[in-house]
């Protein structure tokens, strides 16, 4: 007997230890992300930071980068091919190839992961409407990367503004345009406004702040019409045109690429941008670094007012931009598990803290109080090593049950206290935001043709800011949209929206 029970325990033992050595063998996820800039050399190899998410996640991350500039073509691509990576990070979550492409079946279906708290509680932590919202046929296909709200808007050098004669809060439409003015007379080889090739921006920030609504309104009838038929569209457009006829914008704007973007800024060439607001403090702290600003350069704007008192913002997202998709034929049903645990460790306070921030004593330290923060003596090798080891990991990042991070980042670092600002004015600026009415809602049109339809608009806008077409030319392409579809496209949203709504 005890030979008997000696035998089994010693099977038992063996077993034991062949189970700890396949759960010590990691689960390897494959993943497209895009990449901002797209010339950094990051290490897959001995990379502590992976290292240290597949110490305590398990996985052994295979990341393949798309430069943004040309991710739209790579995500394409990818989503046609036989072999594509398992994870895939969708910039537009409402992007007609991704719900043609769910409808098809190449995505797994999430529904119930997210509704399951026991097994993945911080995936099912996520906010419901926003999962709602970026649902297909009432599934869901996507785990959704969140963004602060409303988050766009308008940040501009301070110490430029000050040289040319303006030194005063931007409180109105006129005073933004007296500032954008006189930063175009600023020198013969500068410009006020950085505009790029994402030209969408910035056209919806200066529409909506002159009344236009946010790709889709709602008219005094109840019914749905096309932001770029309001009064407001139209005042936003004159406005850049205007800007650009006296020299304040660059006239290969359409050209520049998005990774050149941030540059533009840092070689003292433009002075004024229509973009997510939090990137004034990183510019800032840009300045401080590596020229040696010590004191505030940028300024974000608050509140807007028109002519009428009345203030409408560009919330920029819906509180989420983009999402993770899984791909069906490249994850197993019975390694799905697998996968949606991993996105669910992503969401966990050390998973967030690891993607977003990186590891302690290689991209941050941590001071007396608790915060996450870059010492001043070690801001060369921290960014070395972000660049190195984290680049763009944090692309990989949703947030879906809010910040988690531990330990959290110091909000104000360096010389100025923009953070805190950007912090203070999402909660001041969210009660103008103007939301988009159709958002969640289905229209056929839009689905399958879309990609053709939304760029007559969009390359309208930018061939009338550019002075190529007059008003008649800009008149002739709204027409084309709506015989090519546009009139079916908001004949479907009223529908949509009625459905939903009486």
């Amino acid at each position: 007997m005890k030979k008997l029970v000696s035998l089994v325990l010693a099977l038992v033992l063996a077993l034991s230890m062949m189970s700890f050595a396949a759960a010590e063998d990691p689960f390897v996820i494959s993943v497209l992300l895009p990449e901002f800039p797209a010339d950094i050399d990051f290490v897959m190899e001995d990379n502590p930071v992976l290292n240290k998410i597949q110490e305590l996640s398990g996985v052994k991350l295979d990341i393949h980068w798309g430069p943004n500039s040309t991710y739209a073509e790579i995500f394409s691509t990818t989503l046609a091919d036989a072999n594509p990576p398992m994870l895939v990070s969708a910039t537009n979550a409402r992007d007609p190839q991704v719900i043609n492409s769910a409808k098809a079946g190449a995505f797994w279906d999430l529904t119930s992961f997210v509704n399951d708290p026991e097994n993945y509680p911080y995936l099912s932590a996520g906010n419901q409407n926003i999962y709602k919202s970026i649902s297909v046929e009432d599934k869901l296909y996507g785990i959704y990367r969140s963004r602060a709200f409303p988050r766009g808007g308008i940040y501009y050098r301070l110490d430029i503004a000050k040289e040319v004669g303006f030194d005063k809060e931007v409180k109105t439409i006129d005073d933004l345009t007296e500032l954008a003015e006189k930063l175009a007379g600023y020198s013969a080889d500068t410009y006020a406004l950085n505009m790029c090739s994402y030209t969408a921006g910035t056209i919806n920030v200066i529409t909506v702040a002159m009344g236009a609504p946010n790709t889709w309104g709602v008219d005094a009838d109840g019914n749905i019409y096309p932001a770029h038929k309001s009064e407001g569209y139209k005042k936003g457009l004159d406005w850049l045109r205007h800007l650009y006829e006296i020299g304040g914008i660059d006239p290969n704007f359409a050209q520049i690429s998005t990774s050149d973007w941030d540059t533009i800024e840092r070689n003292n060439k433009a002075f004024m941008r229509f973009d997510c607001l939090d990137n004034a403090h990183r510019q800032q702290e840009w300045f401080e670094n590596n020229a040696g600003a010590t004191t505030q350069l940028f300024q974000t704007v608050g509140p807007v007012a028109k002519e009428d008192g009345s203030i409408t913002v560009w919330p920029q997202n819906e509180g989420f931009v983009g999402e993770i998709l899984v791909m069906k034929n490249a994850v197993k049903e019975e390694d799905l598990p697998k996968v949606m645990k991993f996105l669910d460790w992503c969401n966990s306070p050390e998973g967030q803290t690891i993607i977003n921030a990186g590891l302690e004593g290689l991209t941050y330290d941590v001071d007396e109080e608790g915060f996450r923060y870059v010492p001043e003596e070690k801001s060369d090798e921290y960014s070395k090593n972000s660049q190195m080891y984290h680049n763009n990991v944090n692309q990989l990042g949703m947030g879906v049950p809010g910040n988690l991070e531990t330990p959290k980042a110091r909000v104000n670092r360096g010389a100025t206290e923009l953070r805190q600002r950007y912090e203070d004015l999402n909660v001041e600026l969210a009660p103008y935001a103007v939301l988009n009415p159709c958002a969640g809602l289905a229209s056929e049109t839009q689905v399958n043709f879309g990609a053709q339809l939304d760029p007559i608009i969009s390359d309208a806008a930018v061939q009338y800011i550019a002075g190529l077409i007059d008003e008649a030319g800009l008149q002739a392409a709204w027409d084309e949209w709506a015989a090519m579809g546009g009139d079916q496209m908001t004949a479907e949203y009223n529908e949509a929206y009625h459905a939903a709504h009486d």
